[in-house]
């Protein structure tokens, strides 16, 4: 995959959202805004209820030459028509996804230092969301990251990283310099009042600091 796809990667998270928005309206403003790919995250559906979400979300994101990538339920992306899944330190290990899924899907990994970084590009991962960068507001038992480890993790690491965790657009340029790829971001767009000004306020920021890395 492209490193552009993760300049500003959506995830999405119903719960944040305000009054007024529906999930499908929510993703179609952060597509007007310019997010690059986009994460459908909903750890409380069913199955069928997923992927009937996910099935919608992707007449979407699919129009718009816009990647979709599930949270975690790998025995889902098929069916949910995605083009790719993103496991945890506790999921699926990425070399089981892959085997499961292989060559022609996107899978990302989630990684909290170097050593797992490594372990991520080496089982075959496409790209990896690193953090968490300033804490969460989703992840309430997310651990704060020394921001100073991504240019280490960068050096080291050969497939695109985004930061992750926290990033809006007042600490995103603490993030420059650092070689990463991009961001991924949830609150910080799928809360916002406004999310196509939001998000196309984001996306400006992300081309300034990771555009040409």
């Amino acid at each position: 995959m492209k490193k552009e796809a993760v300049l500003l990667y959506g995830i999405t998270n119903e719960s944040v959202l305000k009054d007024g928005y529906s999930l499908e309206n929510a993703v179609e403003d952060a597509i007007r805004g310019g997010i690059t790919m986009l994460q459908f995250r909903d750890k409380t559906a069913s199955d069928q209820e997923y992927v009937e979400k996910a099935r919608r979300l992707h007449e979407i994101t699919h129009a718009k030459g816009i990647p979709l990538i599930l949270n975690d339920r790998v025995h889902l992306v098929k069916e949910c028509q995605a083009e790719g899944v993103h496991v945890g330190q506790s999921d699926s290990s990425v070399l089981e996804t892959r085997r499961l899924l292989g060559s022609d899907y996107i899978i990302g990994a989630t990684a909290h230092n170097l050593e797992e970084a490594i372990g991520g590009e080496l089982e075959g991962a496409d790209y990896l969301g690193i953090g968490a960068a300033f804490g969460s507001k989703t992840k309430l038992d997310a651990k704060a990251f020394d921001i100073r480890e991504y240019a280490t993790i960068t050096q080291e690491v050969e497939i695109p990283i985004c930061a992750i965790g926290g990033i809006n657009g007042e600490n995103m340029q603490e993030l420059a310099g650092m070689g990463l790829s991009g961001v991924a971001i949830i609150s910080g767009i799928f809360g916002a009042r406004d999310i196509t000004a939001e998000t196309s306020a984001l996306k400006a920021e992300a081309v300034r600091l990771f555009g040409m890395n």
